[in-house]
């Protein structure tokens, strides 16, 4: 008979439910391909009495981790719990009771990795990640085996799943963005405070930890660019479709001159790139290697069985013993020299410019000379005709939008003309202003 390895699952949510539900359906098929026997032993949830969408024996079921880490016998802990407290103190114990743990929380890695690698090498314990980032999509283990022989060059990602449903939806179905959250949320794409999807937060955690495995550098939030899709209107969605782009939110690592150029924002892609045609709630990982040059993996993002895929399969590396070989050498919160990150004003593109301006003479001369003072070259501008509204003067004061393409520029003389520009009387405020994935 095979040897049969015990685990506990901590969290019984929805990936939880999904991860059991494996553990216990195809236990014939993980032990073919891990060579023992998984066994589900322990269950820890929170509140014994909420109903599940899953049976468990009575006896399984524990609302005590006391209980799991007390057990020598259960050697890998899966923790699915999300946020920092108490999922922080939860990993410290399990590694402290000598067991592996696999995790699909990235705020706590993103916030916690160094401490808690720091911790599982010492007591020469794993962690594996793999649901952490892109869901179905088994970016870590491209990054940590497949692509060791090249340094990674450049990483542009769609790393959000809530994100792309909304963009996707919005554009498809000519919605505005209030209208296709509900949907989401309807759905189960998006939680019932969806913050820390549409704002882009989630997208730079996991970007910090792409950026960890590619590059051997740790990048707080606050180092580089980041923002959501919250406040953009289906206008803008439109406005980039008859140029020729898609929008997305593009999360983005890239080495340039041994800085790190990131950035986390809505961004026009070209229609015809891969980036640009992923939709729904699908993820896509570009990467580009020294050695390979570009490659691109996708799939669905998130959802219960496409992160339960990456759950498993991070338990069966676990199990085999292919995680004890390749977890020491991962380049993880490692004591080599960070990498700079280039500072947000030096970063180079090209930008959609968006403005509601007064349409009235001068206007488009003043704007011009605050963009051609701050060296922002136009590449193209779309002022659509509107019919005449004239009041008792004679004089047209309707509202316009105008929509400029620049040539390459810095972010730094987008901010300086943008700041000019506030102060003109005839830009109404809160222009939408976009970067160029070229």
């Amino acid at each position: 008979m095979s040897e049969i390895v015990k685990i506990a699952l901590i969290g019984l949510g929805t990936v939880g439910t999904g991860v059991a539900r494996v553990l216990l359906e195809e236990s014939e098929r993980l032990t073919r391909r891990c060579g023992k026997q998984i066994k589900l032993a322990k269950v820890v949830v929170r509140d014994k009495s909420r109903p599940r969408h899953i049976d468990l024996p009575d006896e399984m079921v524990t609302d005590n981790l006391q209980d799991v880490l007390d057990d020598e016998s259960i050697q890998i802990a899966v923790q699915l719990i999300g946020g920092i407290n108490p999922a922080k103190d939860y990993m410290e114990r399990l590694l402290d009771s000598g067991k592996h743990v696999v995790s699909a929380n990235k705020a706590l890695l993103c916030e916690h990795g160094e401490e808690l690698f720091s911790r599982a090498r010492e007591q020469g314990r794993t962690i594996a990640f793999e649901a952490a980032v892109a869901g179905g999509v088994p970016i870590i283990h491209v990054l940590s085996q497949a692509m060791v022989g090249n340094q990674i060059t450049s990483i542009e990602a769609i790393l959000n799943g809530t994100s792309n449903f909304i963009l996707s939806e919005m554009f498809l179905g000519g919605r505005d963005y209030a209208d296709v959250l509900r949907e989401a949320q309807e759905l189960g794409y998006a939680e019932a405070d969806p913050a820390l999807d549409v704002d882009g937060t989630d997208a730079a955690q996991k970007l910090g930890l792409l950026t960890q495995l590619a590059f051997g550098t740790k990048v707080s939030l606050d180092q580089f660019p980041r923002q959501g899709i919250d406040k953009l209107p289906l206008e803008d969605l439109l406005y980039a479709d008859e140029l020729g782009y898609s929008v997305r939110l593009i999360a983005v690592a890239r080495l340039l001159n041994e800085q790190l150029e990131m950035h986390v924002q809505p961004t026009l892609v070209q229609l015809d790139k891969p980036l640009a045609q992923v939709s729904g709630v699908n993820n896509m990982v570009a990467l580009e290697g020294d050695v390979v040059g570009k490659t691109w993996y996708s799939g669905y993002g998130a959802g219960q069985n496409p992160t339960a895929s990456a759950v498993i399969a991070d338990l069966v590396d676990t199990v085999a013993g292919r995680s004890d070989l390749i977890f020491p050498f991962m380049d993880l919160w490692s004591d080599r020299p960070a990498r700079k990150v280039l500072p947000a004003e030096e970063i180079r593109r090209r930008y959609y410019m968006r403005f509601s301006v007064l349409d009235q003479p001068h206007t488009f001369a003043e704007m011009a000379d605050i963009l051609g003072r701050n060296q922002i070259s136009l590449a193209s501008i779309i002022q659509h005709e509107t019919p005449e509204s004239p009041e008792a003067n004679g004089e047209s004061r309707q509202i316009v939008p105008v929509v400029i393409m620049t040539h390459m520029t810095t972010e730094g003389r987008i901010r300086a003309a943008s700041a000019e520009l506030a102060e003109l009387k005839s830009i109404c405020p809160d222009p939408v202003i976009m970067p160029v994935l070229d």
